[in-house]
């Protein structure tokens, strides 16, 4: 699952080495609510180095996915970013915007008239009168 927010980068951590050849690295940004969220994401192995561009207060982007894993019965949800950009910059190519078109009525190729009464074109079973 992908997301992406925006916030002001509020803090960030030294990457720890989880294992010989694991390493993450945790920030917190702060969204532009009217009741901002401190939300906490987490870079992985080559990734640790995508915030290294960035200083505390500086606004950015967050692209990242939502994980979530069971261990010994306990249930944990991170938040993996996997890229970072400036706030109002893009790195894709803008769409060209297109203009509102007013929608037109819907028509049916559908007969309007009343399904065939029993009797009329229903074969030799004109009788059976079933609710579908």
């Amino acid at each position: 699952m992908a997301f992406e927010v925006e916030g002001i980068l509020y803090k960030k951590f030294d990457t720890e080495s989880k294992t010989e050849t694991f390493q993450t690295r945790e920030f917190v940004i702060k969204t532009d609510e009217q009741y901002p969220q401190f939300v906490k994401f987490q870079l992985v192995q080559d990734k640790c180095s995508a915030i290294d561009n960035y200083a505390e207060n500086d606004r950015i982007k967050v692209s990242f996915d939502l994980r979530g894993r069971e261990w010994q019965d306990k249930f944990f949800t991170n938040l993996q970013a996997w890229k970072i950009d400036r706030a109002g910059e893009s790195t894709e190519r803008p769409q060209e915007s297109t203009p509102f078109v007013e929608s037109t009525p819907f028509t049916s190729d559908f007969p309007t008239s009343d399904p065939a009464t029993p009797g009329q074109g229903m074969g030799d079973n004109a009788s059976d009168d079933l609710p579908f």
